[in-house]
C-alpha cells in the first residue's frame, strides 16, 4: 500500500530530513515507485507538487530535498498503485477548494466496496478510490456547513462521522489538511512523534543519516511528524489506534471534548 507523511508544527518549519528518508520508500528501501507528491501551506496559499515517477529518481523530489520549504501544515505521500494507473492526476495529495480555503487530502488503503454515485459539487478528475473519497468528505461538509468553516469541534465531529461510513468500505488510513486544521486518520497503520525541547538527535531508517535538532531549534519549537510506519530508530513513537481520528494543532495532538 501506499505511505503518508505529514507535519505540524508552531511555527514554520521545513521537511527536508523526514522527507530525505521519505523518498527512499520510493522505490529503493520499499515498492512504492508509482507517484508521489507534497504539499506546503503557506498563509492561504498551498504549493502542490506531483510526480509519476519514482520519488527516488524524481528530480522534482530532489528539489523539494534541497529546498527548505517552512511551513507549519506538510502532507506527502507516496504511491503504490492499487486502483487507478500510473499517471499524474492518480497521485496524491489532492487539492480543492472549501470554505475559501485550499483543502489537501492524501489516503493510504483501498475502499473496495465504495461506489459513490451522489455528489453535489466535487467529483474526480482521476481514476483512485482515495480522491473519490475526498470528494466525498467535502461534499458532505459543505451539506453540513453551506456557508462558513464551523469552530474545531463541530468541524471534528462532523468528519469523524463521515470517516466511520468510509472506513466501513476498507482501509482509510489518511491525512488531511487546510493550513489551519490538521487531521490523521488511522485504520490500520499510523505513527507520530512530538519534537520539543528538550531535543536530541535523530537517525533515520531509511538512511544513514543523523540531525541534531538542539543545534537548529529554538526551545520554544514543537513538530509532530506522522508517518505511515516510523522514519527514525532511535525515537520513541506513538501509534495510533484502529479507527482514531486526530486533530493535530501547534505541533501538539489536541482533545476534543464531548
Amino acid at each position: 500500500m501506499c505511505q503518508l507523511l505529514g507535519m505540524n508544527c508552531n511555527i514554520p518549519t521545513d521537511i527536508c530530513f523526514s522527507f530525505e528518508g521519505f523518498c527512499e520508500r520510493g522505490g529503493k528501501t520499499d515498492e512504492h515507485q508509482d507517484g508521489w507528491g507534497i504539499a506546503f501551506f503557506e498563509g492561504k496559499g498551498c504549493r502542490l507538487f506531483l510526480d509519476a515517477k519514482p520519488s527516488t529518481v524524481s528530480p522534482i523530489a530532489e528539489l523539494v530535498k534541497r529546498y527548505p520549504i517552512h511551513s507549519t501544515h506538510v502532507i506527502a505521500h507516496i504511491r503504490k498503485a492499487t486502483k487507478g494507473e500510473i499517471k499524474l492526476e492518480n497521485c496524491h495529495p489532492f487539492r480543492r477548494e472549501l470554505w475559501g480555503r485550499y483543502w489537501v487530502f492524501a489516503h493510504n488503503g483501498d475502499l473496495l466496496t465504495f461506489e459513490p454515485n451522489n455528489y453535489q459539487f466535487y467529483q474526480a478528475v482521476g481514476t483512485t478510490d482515495s480522491e473519490q473519497a475526498f470528494c466525498f468528505i467535502l461534499d458532505q461538509l459543505r451539506q453540513e456547513f453551506p456557508h462558513d468553516k464551523p469552530p474545531l469541534k463541530k468541524l471534528y465531529y462532523t468528519l469523524n462521522k463521515i470517516t466511520l461510513s468510509l472506513a466501513n468500505h476498507g482501509i482509510f488510513n489518511y491525512l488531511l489538511s487546510d493550513g489551519e486544521s490538521f487531521f490523521a486518520h488511522c485504520s490500520t497503520n499510523l505513527h507520530y512523534i512530538i519534537r520539543q525541547a528538550p531535543f536530541g538527535a535523530a537517525h533515520l531508517i531509511d538512511q544513514d543519516v543523523t540531525v541534531d535538532f538542539k543545534a537548529l531549534t529554538r526551545e520554544s519549537d514543537r513538530v509532530a511528524i506522522i508517518a505511515t510506519t516510523p522514519l527514525t530508530d532511535n525515537e520513541i513513537w506513538t501509534a495510533l489506534q484502529p479507527n482514531q481520528l486526530i486533530a493535530f494543532q501547534d505541533g501538539l495532538p489536541i482533545t476534543i471534548e464531548h
